[in-house]
């Protein structure tokens, strides 16, 4: 197995020379840092410990100038060697960088008390104590501490042999099958093009895979891999990576981007998060501060948004929303710091719950309960109440990227492709009643609501109703007619004995293939248009054209006429048929068209014949 250690400390506390004297390898690389003797950039180097485990190593700078990249180099450490020169003991960067790690929830280390050779035994007593004293309260609380000498080589063996013996009992990185490599440099190399490297998590990359590189979106294949300089056909999770990437150019990648297996990081810029401040930050941070938030080997400015109060103070935590000034790709539960610019300072971090919320109202209890939940490991059942229309299992499953199995163990109603909450699937279904309840009352003499205008009073998407109607109709909430959606219990009750209904009937009736204009029919019988409707639709008088009616039993009787003179003389004619019923041509030629349009007879000519 391979693993990942980075070195946190003061600036001239002998971390690259530690690094060199431990590897052999140099990791200050700039022409610049070897000039000034200082790291201002990450380094990298590697070695094998004495029971074969390979080991990547990040260098960090120790200058506070430079507190970006020592932030960029501490992603994705298994270890960490808190490095504190032995004749100085520690100093402000070595606590702000052991806040870092605590933040980060590096929870392995081991501190290296270096240049032992320049002071006393007692003196490297009294810096033992102070180191020790310092861990109090953070992730490396209990570290063991190694003194060495990085000039004589005196502590390196037992310094290698505690590392072997840490990473022992370090758990192996799972491989979930999503590779991701935050990337902390890009450069090119000659007869290969784009080369790029970071700490590989979640999952392992092989030669000719197609990956993207997040938040823009580009569109990328692996063409080769190194690790630890050596070519490699694939690297496992838990690696240091060099990947040479075809389709792409140098100045289109910079640190911070994310090289991901297709479709399984997004790009964002809200994320909700559970924040702690530390106890040491020199004020609260308040609803709305603006911060550096360095998650991955990203760093954006960004805007806090606190949800359940005004603040988090120092040495609280407390949920926040935190909205940034441009797009970065991020996951669930990456780990991340927060610094204020002015003056710049660590303030605090945490761990990310949801990296695609909504925009939360503030001070409403429900959210913090949520993302607690969330937090807890109820991420599948959150995410679907993100969804109060509904989405589909497909959707669902990528945003959470969970197993078809565990949808089955959710709170919620399926329908088809489609999965409701439970507390979605009732407010659609209470909606539904209420907006059908109040179309009965307003139209009772119509049969139902029409499918399109339920779907807009309910606010679901096209792609969803069908599947809604599906449910309501299986829970016995709804039905349907024709092609319009009703209460279970309506009716349309048409009193034809009395009253408008039976006056229209009579007029229409008088003259039974003859029946006078429908409009003054109507207007004479005081029946309104809701009622002509409703007759139509309860088929108590059939329209035949926009102003031509007849009654059930006239249409019936005309009907069996044209199908007698048509039996009789193979076809019928306007004229043939105007005089058998001893009407007008309008009626006769509306019922024609009328039975063309059923398909009960079809136009040749003048004549007409059955179907």
């Amino acid at each position: 197995m391979s693993y990942v250690v980075g070195t946190a400390g003061h600036i001239d506390h002998g971390k690259s020379t530690l690094i060199t004297a431990l590897t052999g390898i140099d990791p200050d690389r700039l022409a610049e840092e070897k000039r000034r003797g200082m790291t201002i950039d990450l380094g990298f180097a590697h070695l094998t410990l004495p029971s074969g485990r390979e080991v990547g190593i990040v260098d960090v700078p120790g200058h506070a100038r430079f507190m970006r990249n020592m932030l960029a180099g501490a992603h994705g450490l298994d270890a960490a060697l808190l490095v504190v020169a032995a004749d100085e003991g520690v100093m402000p960067q070595t606590r702000e960088h052991l806040d870092v790690l605590d933040l980060l929830e590096v929870r392995s280390g081991i501190v290296v008390l270096t240049k032992r050779d320049l002071v006393e035994a007692d003196w490297l007593d009294l810096v033992t104590q102070e180191v020790t004293e310092t861990l109090v309260g953070s992730s490396l609380e209990g570290a063991p501490v190694t003194a060495v000498s990085s000039v004589t080589g005196e502590g390196l063996p037992e310094l290698l042999s505690a590392l072997d013996a840490l990473l022992q009992r370090a758990e192996p990185r799972p491989d979930a099958g999503r590779p991701r490599l935050p990337i902390d440099r890009v450069f090119l190399m000659s007869g290969f093009g784009t080369v790029v490297t970071g700490t590989l998590v979640d999952g392992s990359i092989h030669i000719g895979d197609a990956m993207e590189v997040m938040p823009g979106g580009g569109h990328v294949r692996v063409r080769g891999l190194q690790r630890h300089n050596e070519r490699a056909d694939s690297v496992r999770p838990g690696n240091r990576v060099a990947a040479n990437l075809a389709g792409v150019e140098k100045n289109e990648i910079s640190r911070g981007d994310v090289l991901a297996a297709e479709g399984s990081v997004r790009a964002t810029r809200r994320v909700d998060a559970r924040l702690r401040v530390l106890a040491s930050a020199p004020q609260a941070v308040r609803h709305g501060s603006h911060v550096l938030v360095h998650t991955g080997t990203a760093e954006v400015a960004g805007r806090v948004i606190v949800l359940d109060g005004d603040e988090v103070g120092p040495g609280q935590e407390g949920w926040v929303q935190l909205y940034l000034e441009r797009s970065i790709a991020a996951a669930d539960h990456d780990r991340f710091v927060l610094r204020v610019p002015s003056p710049p300072t660590t303030v605090g971090g945490g761990s990310f719950v949801d990296v695609a919320p909504r925009k939360h109202p503030r001070h409403d209890s429900a959210v913090p309960e949520s993302l607690s939940r969330r937090a807890s490991g109820d991420v599948l059942q959150e995410e679907l109440r993100k969804y109060p229309r509904g989405v589909t299992v497909a959707a669902l499953l990528k945003a959470t990227v969970a197993a078809e199995a565990d949808v089955e163990k959710l709170h919620a109603r399926r329908v088809g492709d489609w999965i409701f909450s439970e507390e979605a699937w009732e407010s659609i279904s209470s909606r539904a009643a209420l907006e059908l309840h109040a179309f009965h009352g307003a139209f009772p003499l119509r049969p139902g609501m029409a499918r399109e205008e339920l779907r807009s009073r309910l606010g679901v998407a096209p792609a969803s109703f069908p599947a809604v109607v599906q449910g309501l109709t299986d829970d016995g909430r709804i039905v349907e007619r024709n092609g319009s959606i009703a209460a279970p219990g309506h009716r349309v009750a048409i009193e034809t004995a009395g009253g408008a209904a039976a006056a229209l009937l009579r007029l229409l009736g008088d003259a039974p293939f003859a029946p006078p204009s429908l409009t003054e029919a109507a207007r004479e019988a005081g029946a309104s248009d809701e009622m002509v409707r409703a007759m139509v639709q309860g088929g108590d008088i059939v329209r035949v054209g926009d102003d031509v009616a007849f009654t059930r039993d006239a249409y019936a009787a005309a009907v069996g006429l044209v199908r007698e003179l048509i039996a009789a003389n193979g076809s019928v004619t306007v004229a043939q048929l105007r005089d058998r019923m001893g009407a007008s041509r309008r009626p006769v030629l509306a019922l024609l068209e009328h039975l063309d349009s059923e398909r009960v007879t079809r136009r040749v000519g003048d004549l007409r014949v059955l179907r």
